[in-house]
Protein backbone atom coordinates (compact mmCIF):
# COMPACT_ATOMS: atom_id res chain seq x y z
CA UNK A 1 0.00 0.00 0.00
CA UNK A 2 1.17 3.58 -0.80
CA UNK A 3 1.35 5.61 1.96
CA UNK A 4 -0.30 8.23 2.63
CA UNK A 5 0.80 12.07 2.59
CA UNK A 6 2.35 13.96 5.43
CA UNK A 7 0.96 17.61 5.37
CA UNK A 8 2.98 19.93 8.01
CA UNK A 9 0.71 22.86 8.89
CA UNK A 10 3.17 25.45 10.92
CA UNK A 11 2.77 29.30 11.50
CA UNK A 12 2.76 31.87 14.83
CA UNK A 13 0.31 31.23 17.15
CA UNK A 14 -2.94 32.85 16.13
CA UNK A 15 -2.30 32.35 12.87
CA UNK A 16 -5.19 29.92 12.34
CA UNK A 17 -3.72 26.57 12.00
CA UNK A 18 -6.51 24.93 14.15
CA UNK A 19 -9.43 26.30 12.39
CA UNK A 20 -8.10 26.00 9.18
CA UNK A 21 -7.07 22.24 9.80
CA UNK A 22 -10.63 21.88 11.32
CA UNK A 23 -12.75 23.02 8.05
CA UNK A 24 -10.62 21.03 6.24
CA UNK A 25 -10.66 17.49 7.66
CA UNK A 26 -14.36 16.62 6.73
CA UNK A 27 -13.66 17.21 3.21
CA UNK A 28 -11.57 14.53 3.26
CA UNK A 29 -13.57 11.63 5.42
CA UNK A 30 -11.37 8.82 6.56
CA UNK A 31 -8.84 9.21 4.45
CA UNK A 32 -6.85 12.17 6.13
CA UNK A 33 -6.90 12.40 10.13
CA UNK A 34 -5.24 15.08 12.66
CA UNK A 35 -2.27 14.11 14.49
CA UNK A 36 -2.80 14.46 17.93
CA UNK A 37 0.06 16.38 19.98
CA UNK A 38 1.80 15.63 23.27
CA UNK A 39 2.15 18.07 26.21
CA UNK A 40 3.27 18.75 29.31
CA UNK A 41 0.86 21.69 30.09
CA UNK A 42 -2.58 21.90 31.98
CA UNK A 43 -5.98 21.09 29.85
CA UNK A 44 -7.02 25.16 29.06
CA UNK A 45 -10.87 24.79 29.85
CA UNK A 46 -12.66 22.69 27.43
CA UNK A 47 -9.48 20.72 26.40
CA UNK A 48 -10.09 17.20 26.44
CA UNK A 49 -7.12 14.68 26.78
CA UNK A 50 -6.98 12.24 23.79
CA UNK A 51 -9.34 14.76 21.65
CA UNK A 52 -7.09 18.19 22.22
CA UNK A 53 -4.53 17.03 22.91
CA UNK A 54 -2.19 13.96 24.87
CA UNK A 55 -1.75 15.51 28.74
CA UNK A 56 1.63 13.45 29.57
CA UNK A 57 3.13 14.41 32.79
CA UNK A 58 6.93 15.43 31.88
CA UNK A 59 8.09 11.85 33.41
CA UNK A 60 5.79 10.11 30.95
CA UNK A 61 7.13 12.84 28.12
CA UNK A 62 10.69 12.32 28.99
CA UNK A 63 10.63 8.37 28.88
CA UNK A 64 8.97 8.95 24.82
CA UNK A 65 12.40 11.16 24.14
CA UNK A 66 14.43 8.49 25.27
CA UNK A 67 12.93 5.63 24.09
CA UNK A 68 12.54 7.59 19.86
CA UNK A 69 9.15 8.08 20.20
CA UNK A 70 8.62 11.16 19.02
CA UNK A 71 8.86 12.39 15.46
CA UNK A 72 9.17 15.91 16.73
CA UNK A 73 9.48 17.69 19.84
CA UNK A 74 10.06 20.70 21.69
CA UNK A 75 10.26 22.68 24.82
CA UNK A 76 7.86 25.70 24.20
CA UNK A 77 8.12 29.18 25.97
CA UNK A 78 10.75 27.48 28.27
CA UNK A 79 8.34 25.57 30.46
CA UNK A 80 6.63 22.84 28.57
CA UNK A 81 7.00 20.05 26.16
CA UNK A 82 5.18 19.47 22.96
CA UNK A 83 5.54 16.77 20.44
CA UNK A 84 3.91 14.42 17.70
CA UNK A 85 4.05 10.76 18.76
CA UNK A 86 5.14 8.47 16.22
CA UNK A 87 1.88 6.72 17.08
CA UNK A 88 -0.28 9.50 15.81
CA UNK A 89 1.36 9.82 12.37
CA UNK A 90 3.23 6.24 10.91
CA UNK A 91 0.66 3.25 11.59
CA UNK A 92 -2.01 5.42 9.81
CA UNK A 93 0.52 6.31 6.89
CA UNK A 94 1.45 2.98 6.19
CA UNK A 95 -2.51 2.53 5.70
CA UNK A 96 -2.27 4.78 3.37
CA UNK A 97 -4.20 7.49 5.67
CA UNK A 98 -2.71 11.02 5.39
CA UNK A 99 -2.07 12.49 8.37
CA UNK A 100 -2.05 16.54 8.97
CA UNK A 101 0.21 17.82 11.49
CA UNK A 102 -0.37 21.58 13.39
CA UNK A 103 3.40 22.04 14.77
CA UNK A 104 5.12 24.95 15.18
CA UNK A 105 8.16 26.19 13.26
CA UNK A 106 11.29 24.22 15.33
CA UNK A 107 8.69 21.41 15.03
CA UNK A 108 8.72 21.54 11.28
CA UNK A 109 12.12 21.85 10.82
CA UNK A 110 12.67 18.91 13.06
CA UNK A 111 10.04 16.99 10.71
CA UNK A 112 11.96 17.83 8.11
CA UNK A 113 14.45 15.14 8.96
CA UNK A 114 12.61 12.64 10.14
CA UNK A 115 9.79 12.41 7.64
CA UNK A 116 11.24 14.25 4.32
CA UNK A 117 8.60 13.34 2.42
CA UNK A 118 6.21 15.45 4.19
CA UNK A 119 4.86 18.83 2.74
CA UNK A 120 5.17 21.64 4.82
CA UNK A 121 3.13 24.78 5.00
CA UNK A 122 3.13 28.29 6.70
CA UNK A 123 0.35 29.75 7.68
CA UNK A 124 0.54 33.55 7.57
CA UNK A 125 -1.55 36.60 7.96
CA UNK A 126 -1.94 40.20 7.44
CA UNK A 127 0.50 42.51 9.70
CA UNK A 128 -1.18 42.81 12.82
CA UNK A 129 -3.57 39.62 12.92
CA UNK A 130 -1.39 38.02 15.35
CA UNK A 131 -1.29 40.03 18.13
CA UNK A 132 -5.04 40.68 17.56
CA UNK A 133 -6.29 37.00 17.39
CA UNK A 134 -4.05 36.38 20.45
CA UNK A 135 -5.81 39.30 22.15
CA UNK A 136 -9.08 37.87 21.35
CA UNK A 137 -8.27 34.31 22.69
CA UNK A 138 -8.34 36.09 26.00
CA UNK A 139 -6.77 32.96 27.40
CA UNK A 140 -3.16 34.04 28.04
CA UNK A 141 -1.77 37.23 30.21
CA UNK A 142 -0.02 40.19 28.22
CA UNK A 143 3.62 38.90 29.17
CA UNK A 144 2.78 35.10 27.47
CA UNK A 145 1.11 37.52 24.73
CA UNK A 146 4.22 39.48 24.15
CA UNK A 147 6.56 36.03 24.26
CA UNK A 148 4.29 34.99 21.67
CA UNK A 149 4.52 38.09 19.28
CA UNK A 150 8.12 37.89 19.60
CA UNK A 151 8.44 34.14 18.28
CA UNK A 152 6.27 34.82 15.97
CA UNK A 153 8.27 38.10 14.81
CA UNK A 154 11.15 35.13 14.54
CA UNK A 155 9.24 32.33 13.09
CA UNK A 156 8.02 34.76 10.09
CA UNK A 157 11.48 35.56 9.31
CA UNK A 158 11.75 31.40 8.33
CA UNK A 159 8.50 31.09 6.61
CA UNK A 160 10.82 30.81 3.06
CA UNK A 161 12.07 27.80 4.43
CA UNK A 162 8.64 26.44 4.22
CA UNK A 163 7.40 24.30 0.19
CA UNK A 164 4.10 26.78 0.28
CA UNK A 165 3.57 29.79 2.13
CA UNK A 166 -0.26 30.20 2.94
CA UNK A 167 -1.87 33.66 3.50
CA UNK A 168 -5.19 33.34 6.31
CA UNK A 169 -6.73 36.90 5.36
CA UNK A 170 -9.93 35.36 4.15
CA UNK A 171 -10.23 31.79 6.05
CA UNK A 172 -12.71 30.23 3.46
CA UNK A 173 -10.12 30.78 0.98
CA UNK A 174 -7.41 29.59 2.54
CA UNK A 175 -9.21 26.59 3.62
CA UNK A 176 -10.20 25.90 0.31
CA UNK A 177 -6.43 26.73 -0.86
CA UNK A 178 -4.83 24.13 1.68
CA UNK A 179 -7.77 21.44 0.37
CA UNK A 180 -6.41 22.17 -2.83
CA UNK A 181 -2.58 21.38 -1.45
CA UNK A 182 -3.59 18.36 0.08
CA UNK A 183 -5.58 16.89 -3.25
CA UNK A 184 -2.02 17.32 -4.75
CA UNK A 185 -0.02 15.97 -2.07
CA UNK A 186 -2.66 12.79 -2.42
CA UNK A 187 -2.35 12.56 -6.69
CA UNK A 188 1.57 13.05 -6.05
CA UNK A 189 2.26 10.28 -3.80
CA UNK A 190 -0.61 7.80 -5.44
CA UNK A 191 1.59 8.80 -8.56
CA UNK A 192 5.15 7.17 -6.96
CA UNK A 193 3.55 3.55 -6.76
Amino acid sequence: MTPGPLIIVSGPSGSGKSTLIARVLPKFGDRLRHSISATTREPRIGEQDGVNYHFWTKERFEQGIAAGDFLEYATVFGNHYYGTPRSEVEPFRLRGVGVILDVDVQGADQLRRTSPDGLTVFLDTPPGEFERRLRLRGTESEDAIQRRLETARREVERAGEFDVRLLNDDVDLAAEQLCEIIRRQFAATTNRR
